[in-house]
């Protein structure tokens, strides 16, 4: 089996908040070590994450530990960054044994090609602000210039603050299939000249949605509410969205 996730934005919301979603998705990690052969994460699965030459964010260590873990057993882990955590360096890769992957790509998986992005920064021409902003954080003049000026305490309080308020521009009662459009142009376009790409793999818009019309394009949800939606690719190669009960209530 095969398994991929995106959205869990560790560290978002409150203190009571943010261990409500490192506890379920823990859970979800002891899940997936049962047969898993393969973890894609595909984005954001912190909710801000600036990773400096020697030091990380605090927290996270289960996690940390589990994926460590899937790794020393055999199974793939493989990350591919989103707007929330694109800042990595090494340090999955060294403490964790995870691969990171930093844009869009496609690979064979049991025989299926799929093609898997976090969705950020995608099909975005026609936005000059949007493009403009992404330029700016994608930036290593930037990116130095945030590491070497601002001190990690402040650092880490904007993040938090930047993360919390791009979150909420994706709040789940505001999406609709009609907001996912861009994307599902974006796998239209590509699988025109890539016809043996069997399905196109999304996070970011924290809505869960298969289209499947004319192109395959599958989107998974976030972890903020009492269900979230990840997607498995099975032993028979079906792709389906599956659900995940996060027992905590949200307050």
């Amino acid at each position: 089996m095969i398994y991929f996730v995106s959205d869990i934005h560790l560290g978002a919301g409150d203190a009571r908040q943010a261990r409500r979603t490192e506890r379920a998705f823990g859970r979800w990690l002891d899940m997936v070590a049962k047969d898993a052969t393969a973890l894609y994460l595909l984005g954001d699965i912190f909710d801000f994450w600036f990773e400096y030459h020697r030091v990380v964010p605090k927290g996270f260590v289960r996690i940390f530990a589990r994926l460590a873990e899937l790794s020393d057993s055999g199974v793939r882990v493989v990350f591919f960054t989103g707007n929330h955590d694109m800042w990595c360096y090494d340090y999955l890769t060294e403490e964790c044994g995870v691969e990171v992957v930093k844009s869009p790509r496609v690979e064979t998986l049991q025989g299926v090609k799929l093609h898997l992005a976090h969705g950020d920064n995608m099909n975005v021409q026609g936005d000059v602000k949007l493009k403009l902003m992404n330029a700016i954080f994608r930036s290593g003049v930037a990116r130095w210039l945030f590491s070497w000026l601002v001190h990690p305490d402040l650092a880490l309080k904007f993040g938090k603050w930047w993360s919390g308020k791009s979150r909420k521009s994706h709040a789940t009662e505001d999406m609709s299939e009609e907001r996912l459009g861009y994307l599902i142009d974006y796998a239209r376009e590509h699988h025109r000249h890539n016809e043996d790409v069997v399905a196109y793999l999304f996070g970011h818009m924290h809505y869960a949605h298969r289209h499947s019309s004319d192109v395959d394009v599958l989107f998974m949800s976030d972890w903020s509410n009492e269900v979230a939606h990840y997607i498995v690719l099975d032993d028979n190669n079906r792709l389906e969205i599956k659900t995940f009960t996060i027992d905590e209530a949200i307050s």
